[in-house]
């Protein structure tokens, strides 16, 4: 019998720790961006000419989210790089990101690399969305060329 309790105890600490530990994992970590990740910044002569299309679109793949707001992030980053006069470059990146950036593989640039690996594709909570915002203030989307905290 006291074997039943001591077993019983132990039991029910580890699923407290479980609990503890799940709910702080839950937690965004701070917006931070690599710029274009494996890809330059700019041209030779422009070395950041696309840089804040990629902090832009840093900022949406480090929130996440559901599967078509990856691809509407996408897209934004083509856009942003074809307006510069890259449409080759946007397309290429585009490409890249859509192989790159998804939320299987454990990169620090997948599809939500602000919350804890493994999150697949799914829609924010409120409360996440709190988190994302909380994170946010000060520093994005009035995002100004300096690097992010």
């Amino acid at each position: 019998m006291e074997y039943k309790y001591y077993c019983l105890r132990w039991s029910v600490l580890l699923y407290c720790f479980l609990v503890i530990h799940q709910a702080s994992a839950d937690s965004i970590a701070p917006f931070a961006s690599d710029g274009c990740s494996w890809f330059p910044d700019g041209l030779p002569e422009l070395r950041t000419l696309w840089l804040d299309c990629c902090i832009a679109h840093d900022y949406a793949y480090w929130k996440g989210g559901k599967q078509d707001e990856r691809m509407e992030a996408d897209k934004q980053l083509k856009s942003c790089v074809s307006s510069l006069g890259q449409p080759a470059v946007g397309r290429l990146m585009e490409f890249g990101v859509r192989i790159g950036g998804t939320p299987v593989l454990p990169t620090s640039f997948r599809w939500g690399y602000g919350w804890p690996y493994p999150r697949d594709y799914q829609a924010l909570t409120e409360e996440e969305l709190g988190q994302v915002k909380r994170q946010s203030e000060g520093r994005y989307p009035n995002y100004s060329g300096q690097q992010m905290e």
